[in-house]
Formats: C-alpha cells, structure tokens, sequence
C-alpha cells in the first residue's frame, strides 16, 4: 500500500526524520489558509498522487504570493496529472501539499527497501539525488552506492560512517545522517515497510539535511497490524477494479489483452497468463481467486472480468487442490447465469472431484468450452477470441 506524500512526511515527523512545514489541502480555501499559516516568502505546492516524475509532469511548482497559490491549486485539482509513471489517462489530484519553499544547496538520494535477493534489508544512495535519478542508475552506476543491513545485528554506526563519505558529507552532516538513517530502520521495522525512499534529500542553506520529498510502501500482508495506517489507504488513486477486488479477497491487476483469466494460485495464473501470449493471445488481467476460493469470489471474478468491455473470452483454470472443482464448477454456473455472460467461456479443471466438475458443467445446459489441459484450454481461448469457435 502506497502512501501520498504529505502522510510520508507525517511518519517521518513522528520518527525524527526532519521535514519542511507543510500543510495538505483538498481545496483552494483550505491551502490559501496553510499558506497563510506557513512562515515563508513562498511556497512549494505538489500534486498528491501515488506516481513519481510529478515535477516534470506539472505537479510540482512555487509560488511566490497568495494569488499564486490560488491559481495553481484551482489548476492542480481540476485535472489528471499524467507522469511518466501514470499512463496516459494520469491520476486525479484530490490533495495538494503546501509546504515553505526551502534553499536547496545539494540533492541527494536515499532509500530503503527489502532486498529480495539478499533476503535482506538494503540502504541505497546516491550524491545525485532529484529527478533524474533513474538515469544516473542506468549512465552512471559507480554513482550509486548500497549497502545491506543484517536482520540480527540490525543497522550499525561503522554502515553509516560509509555512507557519509560515500556521499561526501562533512562531520556535522555526517552525524545528521547517522540519525537519519537510525530513523528510517526503525520506521521502517515498526511499521512493516517494504519501501522509503528521500528523493531529494537535500542540503539546505543552514547545512542541514532535510527529506524534501518522501515515498514510503507499506507491506500489505502486514496490513492487519498495522491498522491505523491500513485507514490511510487511498481509494481514488486506485484502480476502482482493483479496489473492488480487494474487497472480496482476490488478487486482481488489469492488462490490456482481451482474453479475461480466472485462476486459483498466483504461479498458475502467471503459467496461464504466459501460456496464452505463447499461443497469439493478450491477456486481458491477472485474476488470482485463491486456493481456498468460494462459489461467491467466482461469481465476483466473473463480474470484475466482464466490466471490461474489451473481453472477447473468459478462461478459468482451476486446479482443485484445497478447493474442490465441483464447487468451483457450481461457481462458475451460478456467476455465468447470474451476469449473463455473452462471451465464450473456456473451462479447465483438474484435482480434487474433477470429474463430478465436468459432469455439472456439461448437465447445466450452459454453452461452455471444455478443456482436457492447460495447453488446449488456451488454445481454445484464443480460437475463441478470434471468433474462430
């Protein structure tokens, strides 16, 4: 789960971690009054959506006077933003941040994530801090340097001496960022993070090092501990499918094929998915049901595949290991009577009660396309989206 900017900063706040003074808004009355309350001779005003590149997609620019402010602001919330991570469509701005526009004398960078590979905690940095970041990575590697944090031992002082004179930082600033990053581990383990990221972490004009902007990802499988930030999600800067899918418990990303999937197990659903393309189709979505799925959830993924238009078939692969497959077979009865599904529908099942499964489809008098295997069930889907069968 992402969070936006300005709830970032709260945490960082609440751990230590220095910030400029800001205020989020949801309308223009609302930042003119955070303006006003601010001490500054400008400010910053930024876009709050869950995508980065907002400063050269328009979602980051300053004011000098209250008349700016307005302007910007009525600017920012009446449309999408669209950023290099958005997609063309963009994401609505419901929020700015207001913050005091701060001097900058150096941009660095600094995160915090799980490395996977390591099966660690990892440190990333750079002395090339800002917008343009992704391409130091890719230009100019020895500009980034990372290191990885033992889960027993925890972060320690000799890690961040390293870090301070890779990024050439003198004995004050050195100091600062030795609290910065003890910060950061902590939040970052209190809290169930999978991600921080400071970029820029900046140098301001008093010598300082402050976090100018703030990403944080918190680990979603953790959610149910963490159930004061799990009320900070953020319904509208997601895909309204996949908040509805939330709700019923699977696990749904659209794509943009037109051959809808509905699978139990995520290593299925990529086979599946995989499968497909190998075969001349575009999957139209990952749609995970779980192991444990009921005949509701496959009515609901049923719902969630056909509110796409461009779905020309349906194929369910099942395999009933946990789950039987004639209750799976009842589910998917019920969910196609129930939506009125126009499309071919392509059904493979195998496991637990498979062939009471088959038996109750081919007896419903529904016009569904069997399968033997995984290998003729895409085929199929395919032929069927071509309007081959």
């Amino acid at each position: 789960m992402n969070l936006h900017e300005y709830q970032a900063k709260q945490l960082f706040a609440e751990y230590g971690i220095p910030v400029p003074a800001g205020s989020p808004a949801r309308s223009v009355e609302e930042a003119l009054r955070a303006a006003k309350a601010l001490d500054s001779d400008g400010w910053v005003i930024k876009a709050q959506i869950h995508a980065g590149g907002r400063g050269k997609g328009g979602g980051v620019k300053l004011a000098a006077n209250l008349d700016e402010v307005k302007t910007i602001v009525s600017q920012m919330l009446s449309r999408n933003l669209v950023t290099k991570q958005t997609g063309s469509e963009g994401q609505p701005v419901h929020r700015v941040l207001i913050e005091v526009n701060t001097e900058i004398r150096d941009e660095l960078y600094l995160s915090m994530l799980v490395d996977r590979s390591r099966k660690r905690i990892s440190i990333i940095a750079s002395t090339e801090g800002g917008m343009n970041i992704e391409e130091v990575a890719e230009q100019n590697p020895d500009k980034i340097f990372s290191l990885t944090i033992d889960l027993i031992m925890g972060l320690q002082a000799y890690q961040s001496r390293q870090l301070g004179h890779a990024l050439r930082l003198d004995k004050k600033q050195r100091k600062q960022l030795d609290h910065i990053l003890k910060s950061m581990y902590r939040l970052f383990m209190e809290k169930d993070l999978s991600l921080i990221e400071i970029n820029p972490l900046i140098i301001d004009d008093q010598d300082h090092l402050k976090a100018l902007d703030a990403k944080v990802t918190i680990d979603d499988n953790a959610l149910f501990r963490q159930t004061i930030l799990a009320e900070w999600r953020d319904p509208e800067q997601e895909d309204p499918l996949e908040s509805e899918a939330k709700r019923f418990d699977l696990n749904f990303v659209r794509l943009d094929g037109e051959i809808g999937c509905m699978v139990n197990g995520a290593g299925l659903a990529m086979a599946t998915m995989d499968i497909i393309k190998l075969h001349g189709g575009k999957p139209a979505n990952f749609l995970d049901v779980g192991g444990g799925t009921t005949a509701e959830k496959v009515t609901e993924a049923f719902k969630l595949i056909l509110s796409e238009p461009k779905i020309k078939a349906i194929l369910v692969n099942i395999f009933g290991g946990i789950v039987r497959c004639d209750l799976i077979a009842e589910g998917v009865i019920t969910a196609i009577r129930e939506v009125d599904i126009d499309i071919p529908v392509v059904v493979r099942l195998e496991g637990t009660n498979v062939e009471a499964g088959k038996k109750l489809i081919q007896e419903s008098g529904l016009s569904v396309i069997t399968a033997e295997d995984l290998d003729d069930a895409a085929l199929k889907a395919v032929a069927a989206a071509k309007g081959e069968i």
